[in-house]
């Protein structure tokens, strides 16, 4: 199978039937409810075969790199897949998860402000280079406008 963003191949293998067989997975998962989740739909409606160029698939993934960065550090359920030792492990692992808590939390809130600080760093250097981009073509424009008046 060739596509226009990359190609599947491989020697004894009949692409068309796999890719038939992954989009019926998806059609039963959807069906079963698997895909409800907000940010699914909203990846498959900006699915980077839809998007239209550079500037578009870059503004893309700098929402997806600003939605992202943030570590969520709320607590969480802690389970045991080992019926038998459940009883005993569970309350366990809650107490080491509350007396690690105070310096996970400390870890995590610095991450967040590293991951913020790199992301406004890239939106800086993304907005610089555009503005800069658009000064240059404006230049251009004038130097052509220049050198046809002059002929």
């Amino acid at each position: 199978m060739v596509d226009d963003i990359f190609s599947i191949g491989a020697e004894g293998v009949n692409v068309d039937d796999l890719v038939e067989q992954i989009r019926q997975t998806v059609r039963t998962k959807a069906e079963q409810g698997a895909y409800v989740d907000t940010r699914v739909a909203r990846a498959e409606k900006t699915n980077l075969a839809n998007l239209a160029g550079a500037d578009e698939f870059l503004e893309f993934y700098l929402e997806c790199l600003r939605e992202a960065a943030p570590v969520d550090f709320s607590d969480f359920e802690i389970r045991e897949r080992r019926r038998g030792l459940s009883f005993l492990l569970v309350p366990f692992k809650r107490l080491i998860w509350k007396l690690l808590k105070f310096y996970t939390y400390r870890l995590w809130s610095q991450q967040n402000e590293t991951n913020a600080l790199l992301v406004s760093a890239v939106e800086a250097s993304d907005a610089n280079c555009r503005e800069r981009i658009k000064q240059l073509q404006s230049r251009i424009e004038r130097l052509e406008k220049r050198v046809s008046a002059d002929e």
